[in-house]
């Protein structure tokens, strides 16, 4: 493989808070990277970051060996970087096909292309695997997994070579957790996208990538193949982390 991404020695801070002290990372081309933490570790963090919402305080990217300095999300996503939050940014007022096209419309002057939107997103879905009956429905009305498979087909649309995926899996059932995992192995076997996960479930990492990294305290402490570490492993790395935080510090004596 070849590095698609790399990052070096990032930091980043919100006045007193440290979100990030000292990150090193890298993701190979057509690679699955699952980035695991704590609540407070700073994944989201990196994540808005490697997407151009936070630049950082100091550090470097590399896309592709090259330097990057991302200005904003829609310059990383022209360079290739593309995101899909936990909260989707769906409107669920809009058809699945609206949402498709969101913010780039087909337009015959004065009036948008449906018939052509529509026909292009049911092909679109259906070549991704997801089964969405109807491409006129709204999308409130569908399930979470459809709704995060709808989100992460509408950026694989826009053909990125890197996919951040913000908990993808998160307050599923184990039916529609299913879906998202077995859209995420179909991306993987086409080989065209890197993708990263943050993702809470362990299980699901190791079942879905083909490299996980810890980070901990602002810093990647943790790079290991899913085929060389396990279950218990990664549980045992975050509940130290736990225990050691609940110990009470120690006040110097006179």
């Amino acid at each position: 493989m070849t590095e698609v991404l790399r990052v070096e020695h990032l930091a980043k801070s919100f006045d007193a808070i440290v979100a990030l002290r000292d990150v090193t990372m890298h993701l190979d081309r057509g690679e699955v990277l699952g980035l695991i933490g704590d609540n407070g570790a700073g994944k989201s963090t990196l994540i808005k970051i490697l997407c151009g919402f936070h630049r950082p305080d100091s550090g470097r990217i590399l896309l592709e060996g090259e330097e990057a300095s991302f200005r904003s999300v829609s310059h990383a996503r022209s360079l290739g970087i593309d995101t899909v939050y936990q909260d989707l940014a769906l409107v669920d007022e809009l058809s699945v096909y609206h949402n498709m096209f969101l913010n780039r419309e087909l337009i015959r002057w004065p009036v948008l292309r449906n018939r052509a939107m529509r026909r292009m997103a049911k092909q679109h879905l259906d070549d991704m695997g997801v089964n969405i009956p109807d491409v006129r429905v709204k999308v409130a009305r569908l399930s979470g997994g459809q709704r995060q498979a709808i989100a992460v087909a509408r950026s694989i649309y826009s053909a990125p070579k890197i996919l951040l995926l913000d908990e993808p899996l998160a307050a599923m059932g184990a039916k529609e957790g299913a879906l998202i995992l077995d859209l995420i192995r179909d991306l993987k076997a086409r080989g065209d996208v890197s993708i990263v996960i943050i993702a809470h479930n362990y299980a699901q990492v190791l079942d879905v990538c083909d490299r996980v990294n810890l980070l901990q305290h602002g810093a990647i402490t943790f790079d290991r193949p899913t085929a060389e570490t396990s279950l218990d492993e990664l549980t045992d790395l975050v509940v130290a982390e736990y225990r050691n935080s609940r110990i009470p510090k120690q006040i110097p004596t006179a």
